[in-house]
């Protein structure tokens, strides 16, 4: 093999490497998912955070009227699994039917994030996770994510959209 072409191929290698490996590291590469970091006021947060909890304990404990209160009428729920829904009857019904008595859902500590959607409302995501309460021993909770947008309407907050994906 010639020395010169060898030579020259080595330089190549030694240039190509230099620029993968500054591409890589550079602000090109792939970074970590940013920390959430509010840009809402407290308040605006605090309330959120205090409505999730509201309707969630309804929903644990079948208060429905409560749950009622909080759900538009023009409710759509988005369920990766269960498929789509724009009844607020079918689910208040679906809850009565299937988790009533039978589920509670736990929150995953800290994970509420919530956005400001002006003139509209907010949009909170979080984790949460649900246990079978038939079950003695359920084992670890998986938290999946959720999206609820909040309307804040004739100064009331309700749910209007419900994604929910496991």
């Amino acid at each position: 093999m010639n020395t010169k072409y060898r030579h020259n191929k080595d330089h190549l290698f030694l240039i190509l490497f230099i620029m993968l490996s500054t591409y890589r590291f550079s602000g090109f590469a792939q970074s970590e998912i940013p920390k959430y970091q509010p840009q809402v006021s407290k308040a605006l947060y605090q309330t959120i955070v205090s409505l999730d909890s509201l309707f969630f304990d309804a929903y644990n404990h079948c208060n429905i009227p409560v749950m009622d209160s909080l759900i538009s009428e023009n409710l759509e729920f988005y369920h990766d699994k269960g498929g789509f829904s724009n009844s607020k009857n079918e689910t208040i019904e679906a809850v009565k039917r299937n988790i009533c008595g039978k589920v509670t859902r736990e929150l995953l500590p800290g994970s509420i994030e919530v956005y400001e959607i002006k003139g509209y409302g907010a949009v909170e995501i979080g984790f949460h996770g649900f246990r079978n309460n038939r079950e003695k021993e359920s084992g670890p909770i998986h938290y999946s994510k959720f999206v609820h947008i909040w309307r804040f309407q004739n100064s009331r907050w309700k749910i209007t959209r419900v994604i929910s994906l496991h």
